[in-house]
Order: C-alpha cells, then structure tokens, then sequence
C-alpha cells in the first residue's frame, strides 16, 4: 500500500523508521544517478562512523574536592612516623554523554579515470540537526563549500536545526540545497510543503557537462513501496512533531482518506 500523502510521509520521521528508510532512499538514489551519469563518472555511497552526543548540552567537567584527615598512631609529632593520613572520598556523579554509535552516510559523484571529486549529496539525518552531531556536521559542510566542489544538501525531516545559511529560509517544511562551486556564495534553495509532491532536483557535474536530475518523489514511492512501511507505521499515533495546526489538521485527514483506500493488489 502506497503512502498517504502525496509527498514525504512525516511519519516515518516521528516513529523511529528514518534510518532505515535513510540507507534504502540513498542507495536508490545512487542507483537512479548511475542510471543518468555520463559514463565517466561514478556514484559511490561513503560512511563513516562517529560517536554523537545526542542530548546536544556541553559535557561537564567535575573537580572534586577531597577531605584529607589523620589518624594519630602514637606520638602526634608531624615528624612522627607513626602518623597515618587517609583519604576520605566524595562521591559524585561522573560526567556521561548521551553518546550514540551514528553511521553517517552520503553520496559522492567522482569523475573517472582519475576519481576526482565532483558533487557531494547529503540526505540529512536527526543526528546532522541536534547537539554535538550538528556541530560536526557544519564543520563538515564548512570544509567542503571551501573545496572547489558541489555541494546538495536534501532536508526531509520537520524536526532540528535547519541548515545555517546568511539570509532566512523561505517557509516552508522540506528543503533541497543546492550549492554550485561556481556561484558560491549563493546557493539555489528549493523549498516546499509537507502538502506538496517531492520535487525534482538538479545535480551539477563538472562543466561542460550538464546536469543530471533526480526525481525525489519517484524515489520517495520507489523506497516507500520496497518496505513494509505501510504495516509498520502506526497512522493512528499522535504526529510528534513541529507542525502548524493547519497542516497537521490536512496530516490527520490524509491519513483518514489513506486509510480508507482499497489496497489496488486485493480482490475487489
């Protein structure tokens, strides 16, 4: 059964379902690049593993005082070999992080034979948005808006920080960033709602070559359909997420007209 909704589905967001649905929609869109690439070019998926503090508060550091007394063993003298000095401790709480094992994982279009990177393509994740895990991230971005590369960056999460840029975002749920090497420091902005189709993007190659594009509603279907999202998706749990009252009156509808449905694959 198909989603609900006629773009991104919040749901998957709010009840825990993102990354896997992350690492299905990143390998069908390195597919659907590979299918549209010139042939000297190569769409290779990268991770890297990280440690992120999820509660996005600086660690504290303690400095414990410690009590020192003596015990008098004989003479009292400070000379006394007899004097025995104990140390009595305090106890306190250690300093934990609320610290996640995060695979971190993106697109990157390299130019063959010599594997020259062209375009990174970041599909963010929660952990690119809160705490220390967003911090890591900006530095990230800063060090490749820097390098003479593309960078496209696709915010499909209503939840966290948005992405930092000089000016203000237009309103809006869903964004597509789209950073050219060659225009920096502008970057084209594609934003839309949680009630609009998932737009088609453009991915700039090395010149003269043109762009290819991808369709991120055909992929957002094509991951949808490919996992039991519609059987494990809960529709009927409260939407824990920032939305306007409006749209999550339209969210609460769509989902009652979706629900009513017939699934196409039963028998009538």
């Amino acid at each position: 059964m198909p989603s609900p909704f006629p773009g991104m589905d919040p749901y998957l967001e709010c009840q825990g379902y993102w990354q896997d649905f992350h690492t299905r929609l990143l390998t069908y869109c390195s597919r659907a690049l590979t299918a549209v690439l010139p042939r000297h070019y190569a769409a290779l998926i990268e991770e890297r593993i990280s440690l992120v503090d999820l509660s996005g508060e600086r660690t504290q550091v303690y400095r414990p005082d410690v009590a020192i007394t003596r015990g008098v063993r004989g003479a009292t003298s400070p000379g006394d070999r007899g004097t025995l000095a104990t140390l009595e401790p305090i106890t306190i709480p250690l300093a934990l992080e609320d610290l996640e094992e995060v695979h971190q994982r993106w697109i990157e279009i390299r130019k063959l034979p010599d594997r020259s990177l062209v375009t990174v393509i970041e599909i963010l994740s929660p952990t690119n948005k809160v705490g220390s895990g967003r911090i890591e991230y900006v530095e990230k971005r800063n060090h490749w808006i820097r390098q003479p590369l593309h960078l496209v960056e696709i915010d499909l999460l209503l939840s966290g920080h948005r992405v930092p840029m000089r000016d203000p975002l237009p309103p809006a749920d869903y964004f597509a960033f789209v950073s050219r090497s060659d225009r920096r420091p502008y970057c084209d902005v594609y934003a839309w709602s949680i009630r609009r189709a998932l737009p088609t993007i453009p991915i700039p190659l090395s010149n003269p070559d043109p762009d290819v594009v991808l369709d991120l509603g055909a992929l957002f279907a094509e991951t949808y359909d490919d996992a039991p999202y519609a059987e494990l998706i809960d529709y009927m749990a409260p939407l824990d997420l920032p939305l306007a009252t409006d749209d999550r009156d339209w969210v609460e509808a769509e989902v009652r007209s979706g629900l009513r449905k017939p699934d196409p694959e039963m028998p009538g």
